[in-house]
This record gives structure tokens, C-alpha cells and sequence, in this order.
């Protein structure tokens, strides 16, 4: 295969000769004592019935087929979120996402949560990810995501002026695996842990030739037919190297992906088995157990302390997963018993562990009601305000709703979600907010996204997704459809007609596309009529206060962020965007105390520090002005703004020598060609 020969030549051409086959025979060799080398490899959006080695017949995946047979195999795994940040957070850490707090995509993770990486860095290991796009960007959509890692390769853009996607917010399975196999080229004596993210079977489904031709009616299949190529040409390379016995590999999906069971089209939206049944395997060193399948049911959570019991590495106190390797040596799984927690950990017991899983998708974009749910004996229990119940041993797909009629049982298991819930939940966070180039980056991989508390009202809380799944699923087709922009106003109007209750966040969002693509006078009428329609959104006011800076409209632009701030206080964003059009309108003493509402809620904002610190030193006040943009230097050294900011603070001073030393700084980044 063309793939294959390309992954190989990146690697013989480093390596050199020496090549050794390795058999992947199941018998056991004797034990290596050098610490055992780590692969994860992530699949993002891939069902687990598109697997052969999960019972699929369609064909589409050989090579994990392959490394099945020499790999445990979970066959009832599930995720903690349908989204791809939170869900590797889960797994990552170890840790549930009330626990670490990344239950949104964008959000940080925190230094304080426990994280694989950085805990196998600190015992030896060399550490490297390879990423497939900008959603697990540290700079986007994951920040603190590289920590511990010696090298983080993710260096994605949204895609500006008919740019190809392929070279900006995402790549290929192939390009992720080559750059990959360069990397392990050069560290592969030493115990490594490396993990290789694959993207592909994520919207828009355009996977390469053949597979493009091949799979022309069905391009999800093309898209995992070809991430299972690329990841049988890793494992071939692994095998000839001799890098493969010595090596434990773990393969997991984040979340899966909806074609409307249960009204839902791709994902973040519920928790059914579509997006929340997850392939996993882990093939172990010497290729131990191989063979061997669980059908206990388990969860992603309980990667990272597995991967930490196979390097002889202790798990730290604070992750809440569980090894598998109690219920990989049980003789047979057990099934419908249930698993108590002690603390914020599950009972060590080899059978069944209940499962937790949550969403708050909808109410992030719609301001609808989060979800929750957990899977326990032979139950399915989802937390809505239309209360969910399904018997997954007589009704597997989950189509026969039993909550109003088995009451004790729904009582039951709602009371155990939300105990559990409640011990695993770490301390309170305050909420983050989304840069405005953050929601651009989700935005261009298929996201909504809000930094507006769009559920402040009591109606919008108690709204049930399931209700509103059909025009959720229409509105996501007008607003990421390549189409233009008549088709896509010809369709918002007619949504509109179609669903006039939730006219407000049609025009919103609405407002918000023809905003990024540069139409301000029409995002300012679309964002009027949002406001109009739902005035308790501050996102609302926000949008329509950037639409009105945008077309010059400054003194239209203060009442709408005034009201964004009274709607949300606790925003550093609203203050910030208010404190520049006061600046802007010469208004200093009002956006003083803007500027510094902003940085006590948030010290560490780049742009309030940097913009704050300009207006201090516009006002001559440059002693002032200095330490904020002190601190934004700190913040962003490769800032060509700050350093040429600071160049006039330290001239106001006195200083020329400072001010000249920044002054040449400025100059040369703004030299240096763009990334």
C-alpha cells in the first residue's frame, strides 16, 4: 500500500538497517526487563460497530482486526462525554469530567489534575503526541494539554480564504503517523510513551482516494477504512524495527457518531450507545493475554491507571478510574452485578462497573438542560427532565423508554447517579470563557459554541435536547453547510417560520455566520432581531456589540456590551470588549475601571493586560503601564504588540536602552514569517 511504503521510507531512511521481523505469535517470550514502551492511539468520532473485531461485518478494519487477536479486548467500553476535548481529558487524566472540570471544548486543564503524560515523563519515559487537528490544540481547543510531553506537534489554524482543511485545522491519519515515526526514529531505545490522535472519522467525511471511491456511498466508513490503513502501516513498521513485543498499545475512540437513531446526527448531543459505546483494546508487552476478551463493561476513565500499572508507575491518589487489569485476570466477567463506589473510586470488583457519562453540549450552545447518565446492571438510566429508562438486555438500542412505568427503579438508579456524582466532583472552577478565537476554531470543525450563561432562565434549564433535536440538527446543517449565502438565508428564514420559539438563537447564531464571513451590516440586523427575541442572553448583546464595532458603529456598540456585563458580571471577556469601545470613544475613567474589572476576575488576560497597559501609557501614566505590560510579555513573549508597547513605556521613562532593546524585539518578530 502507498501509505505503508511512505510511513516506512520516513523511518528506514533514520534508522537504517538492522531491520527485525517480529513475530506476533500469541506465546508468551520471556519476560524484558527494560521498562515497557507506550502507544495510545485515539480514534476520534468512530462507532464501535464499524469494528470486525466488535461483531461489524462491513470490512473496514483489518489491521485492528489484526492486532485484536493479540490485544485484549473490551467489548463493552464507553466513554464520559460525546465531545473530544472532555473525553480525553477523561481518559488522560483519569479523572471524570466533574472531577477535572474540562466539560467544554476549549477548556483548560488544570496543572493540579493528575495527567498520563506528565506522570510517565516524571518516571523516564519520553513523551510525544502527534495531533490530528486543532481540536486538541493546546493554543485552541485544549489548552494544558501538552503538559509533560517533550514534544506536542499540533500547529493548526482555522482555514482562512478557500485554504485547504488538510493543511490548516486538521490533518491526515498519514500525516499525523509520518511525523509520528520520525519522532520515534530518533527515541526509541529509551522507554517512550507516545500518542498518535487520527481525526479522520470526524465531519466532513472526505476520506483519500481509493477509499474515497471505494466507500462514495458511505464516505463515515471510507473515512475509519483509511485510519485503519494507516494505523496496520504503524504497526508493520513497529513489527520490522523491533519495536513491537516490548511495546504496550492501547486503542480507544473518544465518542462515536449518530445518523439519527434517536434523532441525533453526529454528536455531543445525548448518550446513547451511538455516541457513547466505544471500541477498545489493549494489546499488552510479549503480547500477554492476547486473545482475551472482557465483556464487563468499563470505561475510558480507567485507561490511564492501566497504562500506569503495565510501566510499574503508581497511579497518584487523585485519579478516579480503576486499573483493568482485575477484571482482565478474572476468569469471567461478571455480569449484572453491580459496582459500589468507596470515596470517589469504584469497588475493586472484577464484574460489571456502573458508568458514568455526561453532556452539557446543549446547554452550552442552546442553553438547554445538561444530561446525564449511568449504566448499571442491565439498565440504562439517563438524568433529563424527561427521565429515561431503557432494559439494555431486551431493548439494546434503547427505544423503549421505562421510566414512567418502572418508577422504583428510575428512582433508584437517579439517586445513585447523583450520590456518585456528588463524591466524584472536585472543587468548584470558576467557568471559562471561550476566546474569540477559540469559538472560530470550534466553529470551523462543526462546533457551536457560546461564552454567554444562556441557561440563566428557568425555562431554558428545564428544556429537554430530545425535544429540540430536530431543529438542533437543521440549524447545525444551515450554518456549516458550504452552500452560499442566499441558500443559507433562504433556509434560516424558513427555520424561523418552522420553529418560532426558538427564533432568537436561530438569528443568533445566524448573526454569528455572517459575522465570520465578513457580512457585518447583515450579522448587525440578524443580531438585532436576536436580541429582540431573547434579551436575557447576554452572548446575545455580546455578538451585536462586535457586530456594530465592526461597522464603525462604536456609540451603538457601549449599551449592548454594558448589558452583556450586567447580564453576566462574572465575564472578563464582556468587560474587556467594553473597556475598548469606551477607550476607543476617549471615555478613559469609564474603561479604567473596565480594564481592571477584567483582570480581577481573570489577572492572567493577555489583551486586557496589553491593551490597559497602552492606555496608560497613552494617558502618561508609563509607571503604571509598565507592569501590565510586563506581565503580558510574560504572558505572550512572541507578541511583536506588547514588545513595541513596552518600547514607548520605557521612552516615557527615560530608559533608552530598555526601549530600544524592545523596540529592535518588535522588529524582528514582526520580520519573522508567519506560522
Amino acid at each position: 500500500m502507498q501509505v505503508l511504503r511512505r510511513l516506512c521510507l520516513v523511518f528506514v531512511l533514520v534508522v537504517g538497517a538492522g531491520n527485525v521481523t517480529i513475530s506476533t505469535s500469541a506465546s508468551t517470550p520471556p519476560e524484558n526487563k527494560k521498562p515497557p514502551n507506550i502507544i495510545l492511539i485515539t480514534l476520534d468520532t468512530t462507532r464501535a460497530d464499524r469494528m470486525g473485531f466488535l461483531g461489524s461485518k462491513r470490512g473496514l478494519t483489518p489491521n485492528l482486526d489484526a492486532l485484536a487477536r493479540h490485544s485484549v479486548v473490551f467489548t463493552r467500553a464507553y466513554a464520559q462525554f460525546p465531545l473530544t476535548t472532555p473525553s480525553h481529558a477523561a481518559l488522560l487524566t483519569g479523572t471524570y469530567p466533574q472531577y477535572n472540570h474540562v466539560a467544554n471544548l476549549g477548556s483548560t486543564l488544570r496543572p493540579e489534575i493528575p495527567y498520563l503524560p506528565d506522570v510517565l515523563h516524571q518516571h523516564g519515559y519520553h513523551t510525544a503526541a502527534f495531533i490530528g487537528a486543532l481540536i486538541l490544540d493546546p493554543k485552541g481547543g485544549a489548552p494544558g494539554f501538552d503538559r509533560g510531553f517533550d514534544l506536542y506537534d499540533a500547529d493548526f489554524h482555522v482555514p482562512k480564504g478557500g485554504e485547504d482543511r488538510y493543511h490548516s485545522a486538521e490533518r491526515r491519519a498519514e500525516d499525523v503517523a509520518n511525523h509520528a515515526m520520525g519522532w520515534l526514529s530518533q527515541h526509541h531505545e529509551a522507554p517512550f510513551f507516545l500518542w498518535l490522535h487520527f481525526y479522520d472519522p470526524h465531519e466532513p467525511y472526505d476520506p483519500p482516494e481509493p477509499f474515497k471511491s471505494h466507500f462514495a456511498s458511505d464516505p463515515y466508513d471510507g473515512e475509519i477504512a483509511y485510519t485503519d490503513s494507516v494505523v496496520g502501516s504503524v504497526l508493520e513498521i513497529l513489527q520490522r524495527h523491533g519495536l513491537y513485543q516490548n511495546t504496550a498499545i492501547a486503542v480507544a475512540a473518544d465518542h462515536g457518531e449518530a445518523f439519527g437513531e434517536h434523532g441525533e446526527r453526529w454528536h455531543g448531543m445525548f448518550l446513547y450507545d451511538e455516541t457513547i459505546h466505544v471500541p477498545l483494546i489493549l494489546k499488552l508487552p510479549q503480547d500477554r493475554l492476547a486473545g482475551k476478551r472482557v465483556e464487563a463493561r468499563v470505561g475510558l476513565v480507567d485507561v490511564a491507571p492501566s497504562l500506569l500499572e503495565i510501566a510499574k508507575v503508581p497511579a497518584p491518589a487523585a485519579m478516579q478510574g480503576e486499573s483493568l487489569f482485575p477484571i482482565i485476570d478474572s476468569p469471567k466477567s461478571s455480569h449484572g452485578s453491580q459496582t459500589a463506589s468507596k470515596g470517589n473510586k469504584p469497588e475493586n470488583k472484577p464484574g460489571d462497573r456502573a458508568i458514568y457519562s455526561e453532556t452539557n453540549y446543549a446547554q452550552r450552545a442552546f442553553g438547554w438542560s445538561e444530561l446525564r447518565s449511568w449504566r448499571v446492571q442491565k439498565y440504562l438510566y439517563v438524568q433529563a427532565p424527561k427521565k429515561e429508562l431503557y432494559d439494555e438486555s431486551s431493548d439494546p438500542k434503547a427505544l423503549k423508554n421505562l421510566a414512567d412505568t418502572a418508577t422504583a427503579v428510575t428512582g433508584t438508579l437517579d439517586g445513585q447517579l447523583s450520590s456518585f456524582r456528588k463524591r466524584t466532583s472536585g472543587a468548584p472552577v470558576a467557568d471559562q470563557e471561550l476566546s474569540l478565537a477559540q469559538a472560530e476554531d470550534l466553529r470551523a470543525l462543526g462546533y457551536l459554541s457560546s461564552n454567554g450563561n444562556n441557561s440563566s432562565s428557568a425555562e431554558g434549564k428545564l428544556t429537554d435536547p430530545k425535544d429540540k433535536i430536530d431543529y438542533a440538527n437543521k440549524l447545525h446543517d444551515i450554518l456549516f453547510d458550504e452552500g452560499n449565502y442566499e441558500e443559507a438565508l433562504a433556509k434560516m428564514q424558513e427555520l424561523v417560520r418552522e420553529y418560532d420559539s426558538d427564533a432568537g438563537i436561530t438569528y443568533l447564531e445566524f448573526g454569528k455566520y455572517l459575522f465570520r464571513r465578513g457580512k457585518y451590516q447583515e450579522a448587525v440586523s440578524a443580531l438585532r432581531s436576536a436580541v429582540a427575541r431573547i434579551p436575557d442572553f447576554p452572548s446575545a448583546h455580546y455578538e451585536l456589540g462586535l457586530a456594530l464595532i465592526k461597522t464603525d458603529q462604536w456609540e451603538a456598540a457601549v449599551p449592548e456590551f454594558q448589558t452583556a456585563v450586567e447580564r453576566q458580571p462574572t465575564s472578563a471577556q464582556f468587560h474587556f470588549y467594553l473597556a475598548g469601545v469606551q477607550s476607543h470613544l476617549k471615555h478613559v475613567p469609564e474603561a479604567t475601571k473596565e480594564y481592571e474589572k477584567a483582570l480581577e476576575i481573570n489577572p492572567g488576560y493577555f489583551e486586557a493586560n496589553l491593551m490597559y497597559g497602552r492606555l496608560l501609557s497613552l494617558e502618561q501614566h508609563p509607571d503604571a503601564a509598565l507592569p501590565k505590560l510586563l506581565h503580558a510579555a510574560r504572558i505572550n513573549p512572541d507578541s511583536a504588540e506588547v514588545h513595541a508597547f513596552l518600547a514607548d513605556a520605557y521612552q516615557q521613562l527615560g530608559q533608552t536602552e530598555n526601549a530600544e532593546r524592545e523596540r529592535t524585539k518588535a522588529a524582528e518578530l514582526k520580520a519573522e514569517p508567519p506560522q
